[in-house]
């Protein structure tokens, strides 16, 4: 069966990339639950869960894919700190047994490992692939472990593996446990009376380089094709923005008039002041720029969560 498998489907990232790829190829998409009904017709879905290794095995032996985008892990860096174990066994165990899948199957695959930009070490500057890496939280330690073990499989295993750096990605669907989105539910449920006009948020001075997720996908599409085995690549605007002027940028399309309240429980125990990124090697090889503007990247967000709470019970 020459298929195109994505892991981590009905999540956030993965749900967007079946979008993307909708049309393009035989899809097959993995997730442990059922898949979002908007998702749901868009290819074949298989429930595997990824800390079976005797079932990875089996499902990629059987199902012999041409292509994987590993998009499955535990995604949240503030999570981590309360529960380390999540984001260790859940991007770097669950990549060794998708990898080790792979090769023991024996067949022609690309694989694209989707990591992270948490994995650098503090700087303001937009950080290249090439700069020091220190993760400074459980989640980016796991994310860089599982990186290493992308590299090692494609210089030691010659599996054919495509690694990435994707920093900080927003828009519709995106869990409210992540800024942009929690802020853009609140005001959904303040405009319709379902709470206070109060937002409770967290740390609004650091500077963040949001992508909408609709160019992130599509940038991994590009890389699938054109990227080098091995070879890191940064998806990123290059763009840092202050997370104080989302907030007002969000607040500006409300409805109603509504106050700040920062939230104790909002605040992490570390927070990297700058996350920038250059994406300098990913244009060079695939000619991916931003597609999508910020301000409709916004719109689309709030307007989604409007949407969704619109049948919610109020409180």
């Amino acid at each position: 069966m020459n298929c195109v498998l994505v892991t981590g489907a009905a999540g956030f990232a993965g749900g967007h990339l079946l979008e993307h790829l909708t049309g393009r190829c035989e899809l097959v998409a993995w997730a442990r639950s059922d898949p979002p009904a908007e998702l749901a017709t868009l290819a074949t879905w298989r429930r595997v869960d990824l800390f079976d290794r005797d079932s990875v095995r089996r499902e990629i032996r059987d199902l012999r894919p041409a292509a994987i985008y590993h998009c499955a892990g535990a995604p949240h860096v503030g999570q981590s700190w309360h529960n380390a174990v999540e984001p260790l066994a859940g991007n770097v165990l669950t990549t060794h047994y998708l990898l080790d899948s792979v090769r023991r199957a024996e067949i022609a695959c690309r694989m694209l490992i989707t990591g992270s930009a948490t994995v650098y070490a503090p700087s303001s500057a937009p950080l290249r692939e090439d700069d020091p890496l220190a993760p400074a939280s459980p989640y980016g330690l796991s994310k860089l472990a599982q990186e290493q073990l992308g590299a090692r499989a494609a210089t030691e295993d010659g599996v054919d593996v495509v690694l990435t750096r994707p920093f900080n990605h927003i828009g519709p669907r995106q869990r409210p446990a992540f800024a942009a989105s929690g802020i853009a539910r609140q005001i959904a449920v303040i405009e319709r009376g379902g709470i206070d006009p109060v937002i409770k948020v967290g740390n609004l001075d650091a500077k963040r380089d949001l992508t909408d997720v609709r160019d992130t996908v599509r940038a991994y599409h590009l890389l699938m094709g054109r990227g080098t085995p091995g070879v890191v690549y940064n998806v990123a605007s290059g763009v840092a923005r202050v997370i104080r002027e989302v907030l007002d940028a969000l607040v500006r399309r409300s409805s109603v008039r509504i106050q700040i309240s920062v939230d104790p429980e909002r605040l992490r125990p570390q927070d990297t002041p700058v996350l920038v990124g250059d994406a300098s090697r990913l244009r060079a090889a695939t000619g991916w720029a931003p597609a999508i503007a910020f301000d409709e990247t916004l719109d689309d967000l709030l307007e989604y969560w409007r949407r969704t709470v619109r049948d919610e019970p109020a409180r």
